[in-house]
């Protein structure tokens, strides 16, 4: 592998905010985090657009950096030879012109790129690590193929969203083998997309507790009064819903009830007997928490994102793909995200089939939670580099140059 690994960029779309621009190219001019702006560690080497609209940007970018775009996915990899030809893949396939299906699935294109990849691999006879930015596919079925494919293959794989690995406040992190009695995160936005961030948020602190991950055994969507009734009845606790919101600090005065117009809940019955939920506040807050009964004692903490500026989690995010693109391990289980796409997948069948509990005996996934902290900040809110307005361009790399 050269000193800077040669990374394809395989994208749906790329426009202002897209998650192709705020990862690639954080990838072609460097990211800022709090420590300050960084370089980019790993060079795009080449590009695949799905599709070009009206607000590209690009097109121009890789002009800029001179990256070459090639019409298929399988040339990108090949970047400029007859066979695999860069050292990672970096597969963002978020945001784009595609449908909504029945079940309100948003049907971006993961499995069909994921596909394309691997039979790169498999023609060339060699594989090389791919990051697949967000959940693996809208249905499981597609991830579970993806997941047996990368298995088949030995690709290393990362995957996942920026919330693990957002500021926390009060900082908490479960150590490893905590007593976790009942847990809930607190989210808004999209009920699939937003729903989806809402589950890392979640699963990044459940993994934590005593014996591991165990997988889900069931999985049901709430919706409107349902919600609140499903409370009364003991399926959520509001005391662990007070203690995440209290966190927050964006939202306005009065119970939530109040203020969240089409709330929705997501209710998780785990194999090892956690019981868990994710409870959608549109209306009433714009961040995400989390808070866990543990020796009858309730934690609670704030995850921030932020909305404008440099996007600085995802800066993390990008110092996290670089790493694993280095050395080809990632910095925590992509298993997690093989379950979090199932939980979403099998909350979007319930709404779609009148609410219904949905057995999950399919997710069954095991694991273990990371050891070594992942990179990320440290601190409660931005600061540094990350309250910037814009990063600026650290790389230096144009077209001629």
């Amino acid at each position: 592998m050269a000193d800077k690994p040669r990374v394809a960029a395989i994208v749906t779309i790329y426009h202002p905010k897209s998650h192709a621009d705020v990862i690639v190219t954080k990838f072609l001019k460097g990211a800022s985090t709090d420590g300050g702006f960084l370089a980019p560690g790993v060079e795009i080497v080449s590009m695949y657009l799905d599709h070009v609209l009206e607000n590209d940007i690009g097109v121009g970018l890789a002009k800029q950096y001179g990256v070459p775009i090639y019409p298929s996915i399988r040339r990108a990899l090949h970047a400029g030879s007859d066979k695999l030809n860069v050292d990672a893949v970096l597969l963002v396939g978020e945001h784009g012109d595609y449908p909504w299906n029945e079940r309100g699935r948003h049907m971006y294109p993961r499995r069909y790129f994921f596909e394309q990849i691997a039979g790169v691999f498999g023609e060339s006879g060699a594989v090389v690590p791919v990051f697949n930015d967000k959940h693996f596919a809208y249905d499981f079925h597609d991830a579970q193929w993806m997941w047996n494919r990368a298995l088949e293959l030995g690709i290393p794989l990362m995957a996942g969203s920026s919330l693990p690995l957002s500021w926390r406040s009060p900082w908490l992190e479960h150590k490893k083998e905590t007593p976790i009695e009942e847990a809930l995160a607190i989210g808004y936005g999209g009920i699939e997309a937003y729903g989806y961030h809402t589950l890392e948020t979640l699963q990044c602190m459940v993994e934590r507790r005593t014996g591991g991950e165990t997988g889900v055994a069931s999985v049901q969507c709430l919706e409107g009064d349902d919600v609140w009734r499903a409370r009364d009845r003991g399926l959520w606790s509001q005391d662990l819903a007070e203690a995440a919101c209290e966190c927050i600090q964006d939202k306005p005065m009065g119970p939530m009830e109040d203020h969240a117009g089409k709330p929705a809940v997501f209710l998780f019955q785990y194999n090892d007997g956690l019981r868990a939920a994710a409870l959608m506040l549109n209306g009433y807050v714009h961040d995400w928490a989390y808070a866990a009964r543990i020796d009858h004692h309730i934690q609670a903490t704030e995850f921030y994102l932020q909305n404008e500026g440099p996007f600085a989690h995802f800066g993390y995010l990008c110092q996290n793909i670089q790493q694993f693109f280095q050395t080809g391990a990632p910095p925590y289980a992509p298993e997690r995200t093989l379950l979090t796409t199932g939980m979403i997948d099998a909350a979007m069948i319930s709404r779609h089939e009148a609410h219904r509990v949905v057995p999950t005996p399919y997710l069954d996934i095991a694991y273990q939670s990371y050891d070594r902290m992942p990179i990320r900040p440290s601190g409660t809110r931005p600061s540094g580099a990350s309250l910037a307005p814009d990063a600026p361009d650290i790389a230096g790399k144009k077209a001629g140059e």
